[in-house]
């Protein structure tokens, strides 16, 4: 039970430090050195966090991660720096709560208190990157206090309940590791859109024209889907589809053929290829411009019916533009033919 106790503190305090190394030392040791908490003699080697000289640079790192926590992209920026620091900081919290254990433990300790750091601090440094992707600064600010609160609670609950504390953690560590391809997913998308974003054209407004052909890694999917033998009007890469039939795919394109103007087909890498086909009859075509993206949106244009949304780029807002009036332009109802009037001749008079 003593070890249970003893790993339950030692890898609270390192997911702890994942997300806020600077303020989890500076309050326990702060709390230690006040003595507001009173530590059992297993846990005497804490006493090293009370230390003025670590309390006031823990002090003074917290003071400027506060404020660099709620600034949008800095925040990403600090998180970068401290991808190797929090990790290394955990190890090292985990390891000073054992004290002098057997050798053995030590090791599992260190292996599990930095491995638990690391994915506290990719879940942290994930999320503050998709907040990133809206330019308000509301959702970072929201998202720095509540985990300077996690950190206060999480260290109250490892004071009085270190087993609960381990449990929680075990939960919340499965819980990321199940939603991590989603995370990382979303991850790789941001970090795309970013550098698409840094290296675009100055002048985004400028004329295009649609390309006439598919990138390569995907040329081989839309020829093995395609038993009807369209010829491709347009083909337009693009970063990802969503909608029905859709699942979650990076790097696709979307294709229009000549034969079928109103529709269009989703093309994208997953498994043996994804090629679905959108049937745009009844739907209205959107351009939704975003701070990392330019969206096309596809909507029922009256009651209910699949919705799909496709990002690209911000810098392809031009094409995005090009594709929403291509498209909108075969939707408009073709005006029937006016019916021809036939007048009866005037009779001959006898």
């Amino acid at each position: 039970m003593e070890q249970l106790n003893l790993l339950g503190v030692a890898l609270g305090l390192a997911a702890l430090a994942g997300i806020n190394l600077y303020l989890t030392v500076f309050v326990t040791g702060l709390a230690v050195n006040q003595h507001w908490i009173t530590l059992s003699p297993q846990y005497q080697s804490l006493d090293v966090l009370a230390h003025p000289v670590i309390i006031t640079v823990a002090g003074v790192f917290y003071f400027l991660e506060f404020f660099a926590d709620k600034i949008p992209w800095i925040d990403t920026a600090w998180d970068a720096a401290h991808t190797v620091i929090r990790p290394i900081g955990g190890a090292l919290l985990g390891i000073q709560v054992l004290g002098h254990s057997s050798p053995t433990f030590d090791v599992v300790v260190l292996l599990l208190a930095g491995g638990t750091s690391l994915v506290a601090h990719t879940a942290k440094a994930s999320s503050r990157l998709v907040a990133n992707a809206s330019p308000e600064p509301f959702s970072n600010i929201g998202l720095s206090l509540a985990e300077d609160a996690a950190v206060f609670g999480g260290l109250a609950l490892i004071h009085y309940n270190p087993v609960i504390a381990l449990g929680v953690c075990v939960i919340a560590l499965a819980a990321f590791l199940y939603f991590a391809p989603k995370v990382f997913r979303a991850m790789k998308a941001r970090i795309w859109l970013i550098f698409k974003k840094l290296n675009g054209p100055a002048d985004s407004s400028m004329p295009v024209s649609l390309p006439l052909t598919l990138p390569a890694n995907l040329s081989d999917v839309f020829s093995r889907h395609n038993v009807l033998t369209e010829t491709i009007a347009w083909a337009v890469p693009c970063l990802s589809g969503r909608g029905r039939k859709i699942p979650p795919n990076l790097f696709g394109a979307l294709v229009a053929t000549n034969e079928e103007p109103r529709k269009i087909i989703f093309v994208a890498r997953k498994g043996r290829g994804l090629s679905q086909t959108i049937d745009l009859d009844g739907s209205m075509v959107m351009r939704e411009p975003k701070f990392l993206s330019d969206n096309l949106v596809i909507l029922p244009a009256a009651g209910k019916g699949p919705k799909y949304l496709f990002l690209f780029p911000r810098s392809s807002g031009a094409m995005v533009e090009e594709i929403s009036e291509y498209l909108r332009a075969r939707l408009v109802p073709t005006p029937a033919a006016p019916a021809e009037v036939f007048e009866p001749e005037p009779a001959l008079s006898a």
